[in-house]
């Protein structure tokens, strides 16, 4: 395993691999892997010949009043995970070598970045796809590797992908959860024992609102008005939002119809979290 921290460098080395003949395969992270990161980095072991793992806190995609400088490095600990995975090349670049001085480029996808979390953290997209936007570029892979419990990011990336004629595939796999149903986040470690609990109700409430819709429910208004007051019953978590939409582009529903997302983001103490689900009616 290689750990590379030059954008030429590590071009260099992708560029080789591919004259070879090799796949190449990539899952961006901002680090503190756990266990979803896993199960990504298994899927794109599994179907390519070289797998790159980037770790990177991208400021980019931090509001002023965010948790960038909170937010967890834990290098050590993210070099084991790797090699019990199985990574070729992990790339760790420094904001200088991302963003030299005097950068001023961005990539924006409108409209879709615009719902859901976009209207409470203005700006996060467009660092989102500009950082992968230079991943893409850097690394160039023949898949991407995304995970599900970040569905709107997916939805955006791939977007993205096909705007831009990026030629590289779009893998979107499942959320993994924890015992009782929280999906894995690396911000779910600042969140207290009773916090953890609580926030369980996450998944609860969406699985039955899974099971409403399945039942022949269609009113977007009844499905969101339950999960409201099962979240409000069961935990301290202040709701951001809680919205059914279009599966493939992110359109707030007023009926409930054909394949969509369910998603919520929910406020426990100062640990924003977030988690979706997909139904078809």
């Amino acid at each position: 395993m290689r750990v590379i921290r030059s954008v030429k460098t590590m071009q260099r080395l992708v560029a080789k691999a591919r004259r070879a003949g090799k796949r190449v395969g990539f899952v961006p992270t901002m680090g503190a892997l756990h266990e979803g990161h896993a199960s990504l980095l298994r899927r794109c072991r599994r179907e390519n010949d070289i797998v790159v793992l980037s770790i990177f806190v991208n400021p980019k995609q931090f509001g002023l009043k965010e948790d960038f400088a909170k937010y967890p490095r834990r290098e050590r600990d993210d070099k084991k995970l790797a090699k019990r995975e199985k990574v070729d090349i992990i790339f760790v670049p420094s904001v200088k070598e991302m963003y030299p001085e005097g950068y001023l480029t961005y990539i924006e996808v409108e409209k879709i970045t615009k719902v859901l979390c976009g209207k409470s953290r203005p700006g996060h997209f467009r660092g989102v796809t500009t950082v992968v936007g230079k991943l893409l570029n850097i690394v160039m892979p023949d898949a991407l590797y995304l995970g599900q419990k970040d569905a709107q990011q997916a939805a955006v990336l791939a977007w993205m992908v096909r705007d831009l004629n990026f030629p590289v595939s779009v893998r979107i796999c499942s959320t993994v959860r924890e015992t009782g149903g929280l999906a894995m986040s690396s911000r779910n470690e600042y969140l207290t024992a009773d916090q953890r609990r609580e926030a369980a109700v996450l998944y609860r409430s969406l699985k039955e609102a899974r099971q409403s819709v399945i039942a022949g429910n269609h009113s977007v208004a009844a499905t969101i008005g339950k999960m409201r007051s099962r979240i409000r019953r069961e935990s301290s978590g202040r709701i951001d939002y809680i919205e059914c939409v279009a599966a493939d582009t992110l359109a707030p529903l007023k009926r409930i119809q054909g394949k969509i997302i369910i998603a919520l983001a929910v406020w426990f103490g100062k640990t924003r979290l977030i988690d979706n689900i997909i139904v078809r009616a």
